[in-house]
């Protein structure tokens, strides 16, 4: 569970609270016909922006993103393909049918692998998922930020219909100061559903999917040197780049690298010849 949304949401609640209880009567700051306008506005405003399976889909994946999920943790993926490189290495690709990979984007690439598909197919299926999934995270991020636009408007109209009915009845002085109160109360509204709710979750997915797009294409990548069996020092070496709190890789390092290869392959084709030449 993610702690740091409900520290912020409990908190945020709470702060207002308090301020609200500290400086007057919390009754004065209920109004339910402003709040039918900014939930009902805000409401039929993203009904005509999205379909119905898009927002369901939104609220899930929100849900799912404020509460549960933690962000993706390159470091991790970036160990677990080098661990499947070398089990991998030499073509051996059936020996990756034994590992345990939590990752489902790595998960399927090792399961077609296994299954024996070519390596530009199982890298274009990869491709296309990582899209589809990276579709359908920015279609909820565009929601919560639409209802993050919408709620201050909304609350901003029922502001102007409290204001409309207040100015057409000035009979009584006396009741302007507390009907200009009720009439602000919409955008109060308005602008605590945006700022606390939409806005956030709003920016908490837009994190993950910059997070999630990069833990794709480091997946994506690492398939392609798995598939290639790529030697895993070499490898380890380009897909530094994705470990946020490692450096560059440095190019003499790099060479290195790919010098001990080469070098560990001209040993074995030696060995190869002096067994033939025995023979």
């Amino acid at each position: 569970m993610d702690i740091g949304t409900l520290i912020g949401l409990v908190s945020g609640i709470a702060i207002i609270g308090a301020a609200i209880v500290v400086g007057g009567d919390i009754g004065n700051f209920i109004n339910l016909p402003g709040l039918l306008i900014v939930l009902g506005g805000t409401s039929a405003a993203t009904f005509i922006k999205f379909t119905l399976s898009d927002m369901v889909k939104a609220i899930r994946m929100g849900a799912r993103t404020a509460f549960v999920d933690a962000l993706s943790d390159p470091a991790r993926i970036y160990e677990q393909a080098l661990a499947l490189a070398r089990v991998a290495r030499g073509g051996n690709l059936l020996n990756l049918q034994q590992t345990q990979v939590k990752n489902s984007l790595l998960h399927h690439g090792i399961q077609l692998a296994v299954d024996g598909h070519k390596p530009d197919f199982i890298l274009s299926t990869l491709k296309r998922e990582a899209y589809v999934t990276r579709v359908t995270a920015e279609k909820g991020e565009r929601m919560f930020r639409g209802i993050g636009e919408s709620a201050p408007a909304f609350g901003m109209i029922g502001t102007l219909v409290g204001l409309v009915q207040m100015l057409s009845d000035l009979q009584d002085p006396a009741s302007i100061g507390p009907a200009m109160a009720i009439a602000m109360l919409t955008t109060f509204y308005g602008a605590l559903i945006a700022n606390l709710i939409a806005l956030p979750i709003a920016d908490k997915l837009a994190a993950k999917i910059d997070a999630d797009h990069m833990v794709q294409d480091l997946v994506i990548e690492s398939m392609a040197y798995i598939l290639k069996g790529e030697n895993p020092s070499i490898m380890a070496e380009r897909l530094a780049v994705y470990l946020p709190s490692a450096p560059p890789p440095d190019a003499e390092d790099a060479a290195k690298a790919q010098a001990d290869a080469a070098a560990q392959a001209s040993a074995q084709d030696s060995a190869k010849t002096s067994a033939q030449a025995g023979d």
